[in-house]
């Protein structure tokens, strides 16, 4: 089980301020999707839940305990991270990337077990990888190799997962594909998703709460039917509210 508190969160850049005091709650077997128009602070606050910028103020509690505390093999072991922009090493074989997914957990000789092996296996086999296990990185397409980031978190195995728009490049069956087992991961294994997303059709159908973040605050937090409205993405995204169109949202 995994709780993840975020309590009056200051994310600043020199004086410009991308996160402005936003608070919320994320658990175990809940998809909670992150959303809002262009600059609202949805890159920058999983920034700061992974450490690589750190907070101007306030708090990140992982099961109570402060995140800023954390080791960075005390974090990698505590959240996986699947990132926007593709850093994979373009020698490596598909194999092999995912496997880095493992490093928090190997010895510092750097020798897998099987435990390792497994999970690797397992992660690649649920994300459709397994024959991409023996090409390189370098050979494979943008959508193929946002499968394989996905499978390199999940081999983390890692309680509380977070993704930056991991659909991008990803073809309708690989979104739905992809999005079925984001959210199996919170259903059936338990795991406590964070995921940030433009897709607001997608965030319909699978996430089970949304928070609506604009100029770096918090508009509106619920269910995707609470938050997904006429009135509030008007305010959010600058547009006529008869411009939303709630079939598309599949509600």
């Amino acid at each position: 089980m995994v709780k993840l508190e975020v309590q009056s969160l200051v994310v600043q850049y020199g004086n410009r301020v991308a996160i402005n005091g936003i608070s919320f709650c994320l658990n175990s077997g809940e998809v909670l999707a992150v959303i809002g128009p262009n600059g609202a602070g949805k890159t920058s606050l999983l920034r700061a839940l992974s450490g690589i910028q750190p907070a101007f103020s306030g708090q990140m509690l992982l099961n109570g305990q402060d995140l800023a505390q954390l080791s960075p093999i005390e974090r990698a072991r505590s959240m996986a991270v699947v990132p926007q922009a593709r850093q994979l090493p373009s020698m490596f074989t598909g194999y092999q990337t995912v496997m880095l997914g493992r490093t928090p957990h190997i010895n510092w000789l750097g020798r897998t077990r099987y435990q390792d092996e497994e999970a690797v296996q397992q992660a690649m086999q649920r994300t459709g990888t397994l024959e991409l296990a023996d090409r390189r990185v370098d050979e494979l397409s943008g959508g193929e190799q946002q499968r394989l980031l996905l499978a390199r978190a999940l081999a983390q195995g890692s309680p509380l997962l977070l993704l930056d728009e991991p659909t991008t490049h990803l073809d309708l069956h690989y979104q739905i594909n992809l999005m079925d087992s984001i959210r199996s991961l919170a259903n059936d294994d338990g795991l406590a998703v964070l995921l940030v997303t433009h897709d607001l059709h997608l965030v319909a159908q699978y996430a089970h709460r949304v928070a609506l973040l604009v100029k770096g605050e918090i508009l509106s937090q619920g269910s995707s039917k609470q938050v997904l409205t006429p009135e509030l993405l008007s305010q959010a995204y600058q547009i006529p509210p008869d411009a939303v169109n709630l079939a598309v949202l599949g509600l």
